[in-house]
């Protein structure tokens, strides 16, 4: 659950920042109020700290799950 939390928080950053370099225009500061708003800080905080975590999901062992079909 934390790793799709951690994901979703990253597409929101990252879209943020493509909007950014696109056109110039930060949504997070526009929804509350500015980049040096606590709560716009917090939503900073969380989606770096979000990265960080996401960066663990590069070391992590992979299994592959098999489907029930693949036992016939």
């Amino acid at each position: 659950m934390l790793d799709r939390i951690a994901l979703i928080l990253v597409i929101i950053g990252s879209l943020n920042w493509g909007s950014i370099g696109l056109f110039g225009f930060d949504f997070v500061s526009w929804i509350f109020g500015g980049q040096m708003e606590v709560l716009s800080r917090i939503i900073f905080t969380l989606v770096g700290l979000a990265g960080l975590w996401c960066v663990s999901l590069l070391f992590r062992e992979r299994t592959v799950l098999e489907s029930p079909e693949s036992d016939r």
